[in-house]
């Protein structure tokens, strides 16, 4: 099968031609604890009150991709943005690995399946569909793939702690944005799937094969369950992403 289909053509073998950890330099300034945070805006809000510490960037042909330190956090903990996207994403979290981050969660928006699940809802997606093509490069095929056991116990732990209203879902994680149809995301609801996402299927694969510890939460924002998208708001909510990157933040302390 794999001769005929390339996406399925698997190799373990280490280390690959280019390697992140010949290529970038561990870096003493980077913590083990990280946090991914798709929400720019809730990064932006940190920059301009002097609570985050430029550590580096990673570079790529978009620009500079800055590593931030929060200041003042024990223990520490980083801060990035990885872009939009599986291939990008899981590209930026090799190189943070390679800095020397061994602990991370993300947070990021996700669209609803489900109409009943109201925009700015915490989800927490214990497993997730891989409808993306990065994360079988990462691990063998398969249907799906999951976080690690202690980051998600942390996110668990966090958001109960805090008394916030939270979902565990299945995701279903896509790379054609554009190519959610009709038919597709019928398939998706009936195979358990509450929410559609971008990055978390191919992020949990580079964890699984890099041995380090990775959760996600996700914002519901969108709803693409219904006969047309609805977006809900989902390019505002900004008290809502500067919440879940808080807590984010403190579910990573935990790992």
């Amino acid at each position: 099968m794999s001769d005929r289909y390339p996406i399925l053509d698997f190799d373990s073998d280490r280390p690959a031609v280019a390697e992140p950890s010949k290529l970038i330099a561990r870096n003493e300034a980077m913590p083990e604890h990280c946090v991914l945070c798709f929400f720019q805006s809730a990064i932006d809000a940190l920059l301009a009150r002097k609570q985050i510490t430029l550590i580096t960037n990673l570079r790529s042909e978009m620009g500079h991709h800055p590593v931030y330190l929060l200041n003042d956090s024990e223990p520490p903990v980083a801060l990035f943005q990885p872009g939009i996207g599986a291939p990008l994403a899981a590209a930026l979290f090799e190189e943070l690995i390679a800095l020397g981050g061994t602990k991370f969660i993300a947070c990021g928006t996700a669209g609803v399946l489900d109409s009943f699940i109201s925009a700015g809802r915490l989800l927490i997606p214990v497993e997730a569909v891989r409808d993306e093509g990065t994360s079988y490069h990462y691990v063998p095929p398969g249907e799906e793939v999951h976080p690690s056991a202690n980051a998600l116990r942390a996110i668990e732990a966090t958001l109960t702690s805090a008394k916030a209203s939270f979902q565990k879902v299945k995701t279903w994680t896509t790379d054609g944005i554009y190519r959610e149809t009709s038919g597709k995301i019928e398939k998706r609801k009936s195979s358990g799937c509450s929410c559609v996402d971008m990055e978390a299927s191919a992020l949990f694969a580079v964890a699984e094969f890099r041995g380090v510890e990775f959760g996600q939460v996700l914002l519901a924002a969108d709803d693409a369950g219904g006969e047309s998208w609805d977006p809900r708001g989902c390019f505002g909510m900004g008290g809502e992403k500067e919440k879940a990157l808080q807590m984010a933040i403190e579910a990573c302390k935990l790992i």
